[in-house]
């Protein structure tokens, strides 16, 4: 088995290459190198890729598909080819816009393999050469230079250093310094230096691969609560029409009545009963969903991603580049005394070149541009040295007007070491100290002129990569939604803490190692303790703050040593609900790697929250992948946009919250049609076995049933545009409350349906075939009455009112039903007098029933008022 690339970390450079039997100066030869290969496979990512048959078969296969293929079926059987048609056309309409939804959507693992490195310069059989990078094998010596995507994980074992950018990898904001005895990663890219390196993990065992291998997890693991809550609906109508058509048919044949008729009513009321339009309602109800929030320049992916926004309780967000503007910016220089903010700028420019693009360096040229410096124009720089990571400080000799002088900049402890003001060390510590406490990354500037012994130092400068400027709007209006806002960063604690509290998420960072259950929180609170009253007792006189700060200052440091300490095994052990306790209490994560994104979001969802994930690079795609609603920001790389549910295409977070608002108007919408539908199976179905077992009486004929069906659902596709509020809390799919409500709406139309039966048949006496007209009629006419009911949970009166499009849409089929009725087509004709007087009553039963559906969501609700 393959040892983990951190595993060598602590290894010496001599012990990695006798554990990987491979020689520094020839490197493997090309025969050991084949049976590596053998051995360890190819260096690249392996990807199932599901056939376009099967794609498409297995949309076909479901409990409401399945519904759907029986009534088709059912009604090629009885010989009914216009509903066969009709029930067809709906199920291949449902297929057809969940399968286009899904070919817009990226392959997450295509994507990730797209960005494994191409080709690598490797040292075998004693020479480099250029070989295809899948042929990469553990103990290969590699050559990595400027511009390399880095082709395995690697151990750098020669050269002076290099600078990798391996935020798509680990999300931190600036490059990685990287020496002799360090890691290297896997697709991370080489901005500076030269170094060779010896493979130690190549294709899924890197880190890299184990990023992919979590999204390959997550995909794997992909079930919404939407399709989790269609099969809760169809399995609860599929029993209820088995039981009552089994009922009716057990009855007729007791009954000795003719069985092939009662067979081909069962068939047709079976037909009827099935919500053969459900699928395609609730699909097209979040295909306008997504092209509203595609208005809103926010693309959704997958399609059942629209119902998990609107249910979003935690939303974890990456920093940088999400939350901040991925762009270091100068904080507040600080001039050292007798010096200037225009000659500390000035001397830190010219220790830089800024045709190098650095990050670092960059925003030094722009502040001082900004604040009017034209004297750089007079020097001319003689040489220069870069940063490394063994220096850690760049230095150049420059030339104005015949005088030379040195400059440098870098570390400020390193910086200061160069120069002589001994007495203000400790003033310059204590202000890099509260730099690093902000959150910032300090540079220290100095200059030697040529009299001069010791540099001069010139001040400090803080750089900070700065929030967004809609960030914290934006984070405050999540949180008026009823959303907890947790920033998931690979930056440190001191950057992740400043920026959080900057935007109002709170100060509560914890640290990567804690969701392992090895929290070192308590050792760094009691090194803080011991520190200050160390302190006070060796100076007795000193302030009350100064031990305070000289304790913080202790606290940090150990924060520090214990973030790069590997606790022993078995030291902290935390339960799973410990740590779901943990996440959930805090604010956010610092230094954090894929895993523990992914992990952190794993844990919130068993906790039982709906998790959001925002992101940008290839670290946060395995979160993304895993969470309920992923979500790539503006600018991110493919790989993680093809991880995302929701797509991002202008800059900032204010269209999530607006892609939040249009998902609960969606699921509002779906909710309202899902309670509806269910009421209605239940009004039909019951009202008939009813009507069959006690009264031996079909209330309705076959042709009846068809004529409702097709009057019921075919127009209620308005209400994908139906007017409805934005909760301002989290929503999803309560199955007990939708039920419930569609239950009492159920039977009290069956109530309402037997009224209307016995005002018929007992009351006016009238004859069998206009009996079923009158019943006929009432169902027409309640059942669209019905959908004004479950659009919203207050009083049907109050807004939002309806679409004008669901609203002409249900008038115009129930005047349809009313012409059939009135005149007979199809069915025995009652006149314009008792269609009124049957449209009198269903009206009375539509205030009862709203009235009805605000006491059963007070009762569910224990009492709360529905606003």
């Amino acid at each position: 088995m393959a040892k983990s690339t951190e595993s060598f970390s602590s290894l010496s450079v001599e012990e990695t290459l006798r554990e990987l039997r491979t020689d520094r100066a020839n490197g493997l030869s090309s025969s050991e190198a084949s049976q590596r290969l053998k051995l360890y496979g190819y260096n690249e990512i392996p990807e199932k890729i599901e056939s376009l048959g099967h794609r498409l078969l297995r949309r076909f296969w479901g409990p409401i598909p399945g519904m759907i293929e029986i009534a088709a079926l059912l009604s090629a059987l009885v010989a009914k080819w216009d509903d066969f048609t009709i029930i067809l056309a709906l199920l291949m309409t449902n297929v057809g816009i969940d399968f286009w939804q899904e070919s817009k959507a990226l392959n997450a693992l295509t994507v990730l393999k797209e960005k494994l490195a191409k080709t690598a310069l490797v040292l075998r059989d004693g020479g480099f050469q250029t070989i295809d990078a899948k042929s990469l094998v553990p103990g290969d010596i590699v050559k990595v230079r400027i511009g390399d995507l880095i082709p395995a994980d690697i151990k750098l074992i020669a050269g002076d250093y290099i600078l990798a950018d391996q935020s798509a990898l680990t999300g931190e904001s600036l490059p990685a310094s990287k020496k002799e005895g360090d890691i290297a990663y896997a697709n991370s890219v080489v901005k500076q230096g030269e170094m060779l390196g010896v493979v130690t993990n190549t294709a899924l065992n890197t880190f890299f691969g184990k990023t992919v291998a979590l999204v390959a997890q997550a995909q794997q693991e992909e079930k919404s609560h939407f399709q989790k809550a269609v099969i809760n609906i169809g399995n609860y109508l599929i029993i209820l029409t088995v039981f009552l058509v089994a009922l009716i048919l057990f009855t007729a044949m007791f009954r000795h009545e003719n069985m092939l008729e009662i067979l081909r009513f069962a068939l047709v009321l079976t037909v009827a009963a099935i919500p053969v339009a459900m699928p395609a309602i609730l699909s097209v109800t979040m295909a306008v969903g997504a092209m509203n929030l595609a208005k809103k320049h926010a693309v959704v992916s997958r399609l059942v991603a629209i119902e998990e926004l609107a249910g979003v309780d935690i939303l974890c967000s990456d920093k940088t580049g999400t939350l901040t503007q991925n762009r270091m910016t100068v904080a507040d220089p600080s001039p050292a005394k007798g010096h200037d903010l225009n000659e500390l700028l000035l001397c830190a420019a010219l220790a830089s070149r800024e045709e190098n693009e650095d990050p670092i360096e960059r925003p030094i040229f722009d502040l001082l541009k900004a604040s009017g410096g034209t004297e750089l124009a007079q020097y001319r720089q003689i040489s220069f040295t870069p940063f490394d990571p063994v220096n850690k400080r760049t230095e150049a000799v420059v030339e104005a007007g015949g005088e030379r002088s040195v400059v440098t900049k870098g570390a400020p402890q390193v910086v200061f070491s160069l120069c002589d003001e001994r007495l203000e060390h400790l003033e310059t510590a204590r202000r890099v100290e509260e730099f690093a406490e902000s959150g910032f990354r300090t540079l220290g500037v100095a200059r030697k002129r040529p009299e001069e012994q010791f540099f001069t130092f010139l001040g400090l400068i803080p750089l900070f990569d700065p929030p967004r400027e809609d960030s914290r709007s934006t984070i405050d209006e999540a949180k008026r939604l009823g959303i907890d806002i947790k920033m998931v960063t690979g930056d440190n604690i001191a950057i992740a803490r400043h920026i959080a509290e900057e935007l109002g998420i709170g100060a509560e960072i914890s640290s990567a190692q804690e969701l392992s259950g090895a929290s070192t929180r308590e050792l760094v609170l009691l090194g803080e303790v011991v520190a200050k009253a160390v302190f006070g007792k060796l100076s007795p006189d000193v302030k009350e703050e100064e031990a305070l700060r000289f304790g913080k200052s202790v606290a940090q440091a150990l924060e520090r040593e214990f973030g790069a300490l590997a606790l022993p095994k078995g030291y902290v052990h935390s339960h799973e609900s410990e740590i779901i306790t943990l996440i959930e209490g805090a604010d956010g994560f610092a230094q954090v790697f894929p895993e523990d994104k992914y992990l952190i979001v794993d844990k919130l969802q068993k906790g039982g929250h709906i998790v959001g994930m925002t992101g940008d690079g290839v670290n946060d795609a395995p979160a993304l992948k895993k969470a309920d609603a992923g979500i790539a920001v503006s600018g991110a790389t493919d790989a993680a946009r093809a991880a995302a549910d929701l797509i991002l295409l202008t800059p900032g977070l204010s269209v999530i919250v607006e892609a939040i608002k249009g998902a609960r108007i969606t699921f509002e919408r779906m909710k309202s049609y899902s309670i509806y539908r269910i009421a209605e199976t239940i009004r039909v179905i019951l009202f008939m076995t009813a009507s069959i077992l006690i009264f031996n009486f079909y209330p309705v004929t076959a042709i009846m049933i068809i004529i409702l069906a097709f009057l019921n659902d075919i127009p209620i596709l308005a209400t994908a545009l139906d007017n409805t509020k934005a909760d301002d809390r989290p929503i999803r799919w309560n199955m007990t409350e939708v039920m419930t409500i569609a239950t009492v709406l159920g039977v009290l139309g069956v109530i309402a349906s037997f009224g209307i039966f016995y005002l018929a048949k007992l009351y006016l006496k009238l004859p069998p075939d206009v009996v079923q007209s009158f019943v006929f009629l009432k169902l027409a006419i309640a059942g669209h009455l019905t959908i004004f009911v479950t659009r919203t949970e207050r009083r049907f009166w109050q807004p939002p009112y309806p679409a004008s499009l669901l609203f002409w849409a249900a008038v115009s089929t129930k005047m349809a039903a009313t012409l059939f009725a009135v005149y007979g087509w199809f069915i025995a004709p009652i006149g314009w007098g008792y269609a009124l007087l049957v449209w009198g009553y269903a009206l009375v039963w539509f205030f009862i029933n709203d009235l009805a559906k605000i006491e059963v969501y007070r009762l569910l609700r224990k009492g709360r008022v529905i606003a």
